[in-house]
């Protein structure tokens, strides 16, 4: 892929979760991380979402009502298996959901940083960062084929349905392998391709941004795992997934070709 192509669709990736970012999760103009803009009068939505991703109702009412908004595709808490004093980065944290359910566990001993490439979304992650008063949770803007992180500094890296959108994977794991300890972990939801997918899905810029048209096949990732260095990779596909992936994107059939996965892997 060319520099500019690249640089293309992450200009359509930050244009569109900014504008979901200047959305309010509880007023019409919201938006789903996978698929069309939400439903104006569907005000609840983010949480049945978030819901569908295998969050408990307990884990949606612990954080501000602003960081629930939907964006994902699973729940990498989920096979986090977090411990207090751990420090824990967030690829693509948004308005700082998984953040914020981060920063219980590793409690106060503990770290949580998140990083997006988004000004608004590092705005309101912030604003909800004060709202819920999380002294251990902090944002930083940035990308995440560049981490601003030091080397060998966390310990669990979590994300959401985030690293299908960047154009250049390969950077990203490098990345992760780079800034994780000796013996740090990734616990990852994402999307994986079950198949070749036509070039009109393949090809569309509108669905890249949809966490579609980005997704690699599993050997695909696991090629790229290995040569970042990572050991005991599981790349795990849910095929229940395709009950709400195909509520994404009405009259395309994406279901037939993405579904999520959970990604675990060691340095």
């Amino acid at each position: 892929m060319s520099s500019s192509d690249e640089k293309l669709i992450k200009d359509s990736v930050k244009e569109r979760y900014g504008e979901i970012a200047r959305s309010s999760a509880n007023e019409a103009g919201g938006g789903s991380c996978c698929g069309d803009v939400i439903d104006p009068f569907d005000l609840i939505q983010p949480q049945s979402q978030s819901t569908m991703m295998g969050y408990s109702a307990e884990e949606i009412g612990s954080v501000p009502a602003d960081a629930v908004m939907g964006l994902g595709c699973g729940n990498p808490q989920a096979i986090a298996a977090l411990r207090p004093g751990e420090v824990v980065l967030d690829l693509g944290s948004g308005a700082g959901f998984d953040s914020f359910l981060a920063a219980r566990p590793v409690g106060e001993s503990g770290k949580v940083i998140g990083i997006d490439m988004t000004p608004d979304m590092i705005k309101r992650a912030q604003e909800n960062a004060a709202k819920g008063a999380f002294e251990n949770v902090e944002f930083r803007l940035g990308e995440i084929e560049d981490m601003p992180v030091d080397d060998d500094s966390i310990d669990v890296i979590l994300s959401n349905c985030v690293i299908n959108l960047s154009p250049n994977k390969t950077a990203v794991y490098k990345e992760a392998y780079r800034v994780l300890k000796p013996g740090g972990r990734l616990a990852i939801s994402d999307m994986v391709s079950s198949g070749e997918m036509p070039p009109e899905i393949k090809d569309n810029p509108d669905l890249y941004s949809s966490c579609v048209a980005g997704a690699l096949q599993v050997d695909e990732l696991d090629q790229i795992l290995n040569e970042a260095g990572f050991k005991e990779i599981k790349i795990i596909p849910k095929e229940e997934s395709r009950e709400f992936i195909n509520k994404w994107t009405p009259g395309i059939p994406i279901e037939e070709y993405v579904l999520s996965a959970t990604i675990e892997a060691l340095k």
